[in-house]
């Protein structure tokens, strides 16, 4: 039982680690207004259109995953935090038909309106995914009491404080966190225009842009980290009795070298792919090396929140009542049922490489956008 928590803490890791890279689309979605030249708008309008299905999917499959492998987590934050949830899927669905509508004839509310919601959702979305993973660490308003399930009259396992989910964005600490993403897919967004447009004049410009987002995405998440190493943390003894340990954060990193050393590759490739591009014209490869090492650092992130006895979803409302991946997982059965779908995983990851090469296949160019029909 314990290998299949361990095993689906890591699947659920690594999609959200997927998640947070695909969020660059929300990144490029915060440029479209930034910009009063028309050829260089369409042109990022069109790269990020392209893959806006991604991020969108990204999302939708890390909350199934959640779901149906730690079902406690998926009802106390998505069933209580309802206020805070209902304003990131709201972000996301307007993204869905403005893609799709701003540029459709007859429109009676102006590109610009589109655009605007585009914009909102990209930078409403990724602060508060970010907000979202800072209660992993800092704690939720929350009680949990497993005996209210024979309560006929309020049959609730958890219970939330009247604002639900609302107070996790008065927290700093999650906001400094949600402003770090929103940044780092800024950042990845203006590496992936200078991958996927192919034209010297837009090319400059995303590495002006570049050089400010980078350096604003460096700020925060330098001073996350800080905050992060520096906090005290719940643990988890053999009884599953919770206790505050100082730095704990600090010690899991110090106590699972491996994930220490993922933590540093992580960001030392991030931070290649941002000053490689930012000082040779000629190179346009960044994405690739800053996807891979947000990915690593992200899961590294997941692993110290959920690993080394400790509690991943901590209440800051009672302590005792904090989710571990032991206390709030599916049964063995459905975690093997699980496991034996998940062997699946790579051929989809496989498809999604070959859907997104053939969409990359030939860059974006001003002749492109001029001369087709089918634009966003």
């Amino acid at each position: 039982m314990e290998f299949l928590q361990t095993y689906w803490w890591v699947i659920i890791s690594l999609l959200g680690a997927i998640l947070v890279f695909m969020l660059f689309v929300q990144g490029g979605q915060t440029f479209f207004l930034t910009t009063n030249d028309t050829t260089l708008k369409a042109m990022r309008v069109n790269a990020m259109g392209r893959k806006w299905e991604l991020s969108f999917t990204s999302l939708v499959v890390f909350g199934g995953a959640f779901f149906a492998s730690f079902p406690l987590f998926y009802s106390t934050a998505f069933g209580g935090a309802y206020y805070l949830w209902f304003l990131i899927l709201l972000s996301f669905v307007v993204q869905a038909f403005s893609y799709e509508f701003r540029s459709k004839p007859n429109n009676i509310f102006g590109q610009r309106t589109y655009d605007t919601l585009l914009y909102l959702n990209g930078a409403v979305g990724c602060i508060l995914l970010g907000v979202v993973v800072g209660t992993m660490f800092f704690g939720g308003d929350f009680t949990i009491a497993k005996g209210n399930i024979l309560d006929g009259t309020a049959p609730v396992i958890s219970r939330w404080g009247y604002l639900h989910g609302i107070e996790a964005i008065a927290d700093w600490r999650n906001f400094l966190l949600g402003l770090a993403v929103l940044f780092l897919a800024r950042t990845q967004a203006l590496l992936y225009f200078i991958n996927n447009i192919d034209d010297d004049k837009a090319r400059d410009e995303n590495r002006r842009d570049l050089m400010v987002n980078s350096i604003i995405f460096v700020v925060f998440f330098v001073a996350f980290v800080v905050v992060l190493l520096i906090a005290n943390g719940y643990e988890v003894d053999s009884d599953g009795v919770v206790s505050i340990r100082d730095y704990k954060y600090f010690h899991n990193l110090l106590e699972m070298p491996t994930v220490l050393a993922m933590f540093l590759v992580g960001v030392v490739l991030v931070l290649f792919a941002i000053i490689k591009s930012l000082v040779n014209k000629a190179y346009y490869r960044g994405i690739w090396f800053s996807g891979i090492g947000t990915v690593m650092v992200v899961l590294a992130l997941f692993f110290i929140a959920g690993f080394n006895s400790t509690p991943y979803y901590p209440s800051a409302a009672d302590p005792q009542s904090s989710l571990t991946i032991a206390n709030s997982s599916s049964s063995q059965f459905t975690l093997t049922v699980m496991s034996w779908v998940s062997l699946l995983v790579p051929f989809v990851v496989a498809y999604i490489a070959y859907v997104w090469r053939a969409m990359n296949r030939k860059p974006i160019t001003p002749d492109e956008i001029r001369s087709t029909e089918h634009k966003y």
